[in-house]
């Protein structure tokens, strides 16, 4: 299954140009399934590209006392690459200074931007998350339903304020495919401990495309390939650090 995760993910970088010669790449590890594969992928791509790039996990610690740093730590050791991890007080931030009622995007903003000031400090030019086919489709929805906008995730986007650039390159890669490697890698996902896990938006909209699948089993792959089309046809939603075309 790895060396399926592999051809979509080199497929992916080479439809947007996601790497070049002499980059070094941090990768934003939360500890759940999808990041963890994201670090391997790449760490095991770089066999097989013709270009030299380097690759190390970075991990924003958000303060959470569930959060299991020691099976985080296990995990870095086993994967062979350099590794930081930031410790913030994010998550007090959001749950009991700001109280927020919907923690999500406040949460996410402070995250991202503790990547981005991590990664530079390390040298880094380049900074991936791990969106894959499913989260562009979910996203896709969630403006569409939430907020009244055709509007997504980037597979590129360069952040001008960070002089950093943020690459998606799981983003051709189905959720299902991402579960299978995970199980065969013998990877363990790591809770983040956040207390609005398994109560977002996202998890509705996730909720949703499933039982829509089950009337139609081709749905992702209409949606996603809808996406696509509609880009190809000119639409180019606002880009942002967050969001942007695919």
């Amino acid at each position: 299954m790895l060396q399926k995760i592999l051809s979509r993910v080199r497929k992916a970088v080479s439809d947007y140009d996601m790497i070049q010669e002499g980059d070094k790449i941090a990768v934003g590890i939360s500890g759940g399934k999808d990041s963890q594969l994201l670090l391997i992928a790449l760490r095991e791509l770089r066999r097989f590209l013709p270009i030299k790039f380097d690759v190390m996990g970075i991990t924003v610690a958000l303060g959470f006392e569930k959060f299991d740093v020691k099976s985080l730590l296990d995990f870095y050791k086993s994967s062979g690459v350099d590794y930081h991890i930031e410790d913030t007080n994010i998550g007090k931030i959001v749950f009991e200074a700001r109280n927020e009622k919907n923690p999500c995007s406040l949460c996410a903003n402070m995250k991202r931007g503790a990547i981005y000031n991590a990664a530079k400090s390390f040298g880094c030019n380049k900074v991936a998350f791990a969106h894959h086919m499913d989260d562009v489709i979910e996203t896709m929805l969630m403006a569409m339903i939430f907020e009244g906008r055709l509007h997504t995730f980037s597979p590129v986007t360069y952040l001008e304020r960070k002089d950093i650039t943020l690459i998606r390159p799981l983003i051709y890669t189905e959720e299902k495919m991402v579960r299978a490697a995970v199980k065969d890698l013998d990877l363990k996902p790591i809770s983040s401990g956040c207390p609005a896990d398994g109560a977002t938006t996202r998890q509705y909209i996730k909720d949703l495309i499933f039982d829509l699948s089950k009337k139609n089993r081709h749905i992702k792959s209409n949606l996603f390939g809808a996406i696509q089309r509609a880009e190809l046809c000119g639409w180019k939603p606002r880009s942002s650090g967050r969001h942007g075309s695919v």
